[in-house]
């Protein structure tokens, strides 16, 4: 799975960013897959309902067809790599769009605002690969406008590997 992963904190544009990316590369005939990461433990489904209570009862794994929607829950260990799961769901994807997970082990760009206070990630990591800002950040990696959305869109065709 060729993934890039746009990483930073709350509030600085990453999901805003991230869709206008899939749509764009959408409407360009490329096939694009997205993960949303987030490391707080919360339940996805809804409390109380058919599903979450087979789940509760202990089903492993647990699906919900709706219509045109399909949902597996899979409970993770900690030792699963689940990026390594979610593979084959995402093999016609000519890239996968991750929204978070400082910490996977793939290519990584911050999306980072000067306005809202906090240092970007990069000045104290040496994984993320470039920065996009329309702000002076205040480090040597390379900088990306965040104004120039084909631009940013063909870096991380690149950075993933795939063929622009």
């Amino acid at each position: 799975m060729r993934r890039v992963h746009l990483v930073g904190y709350s509030g600085h544009g990453k999901t805003t960013l991230a869709v206008a990316l899939i749509a764009h590369w959408s409407a360009s005939g490329l096939r694009v897959g997205s993960i949303k990461h987030t490391g707080h433990i919360h339940e996805l489904d809804t409390p109380g309902k058919d599903s979450w209570r087979q789940r509760q009862a202990g089903a492993h794994p647990a699906a919900i067809i709706a219509g045109d929607r399909l949902a597996l829950h899979l409970p993770l260990q900690p030792t699963d790599a689940p990026y390594a799961i979610l593979a084959p769901h995402y093999a016609d994807c000519a890239l996968v769009l991750v929204e978070g997970d400082v910490d996977a082990i793939a290519p990584k760009v911050e999306v980072w605002r000067a306005g809202l206070g906090t240092p970007p990630l990069a000045t104290g990591r040496t994984d993320i690969s470039a920065i996009i800002t329309d702000d002076q950040p205040g480090t040597a990696i390379p900088r990306w406008s965040r104004e120039d959305l084909p631009a940013i869109a063909m870096q991380l065709l690149r950075l993933a590997g795939t063929a622009c």
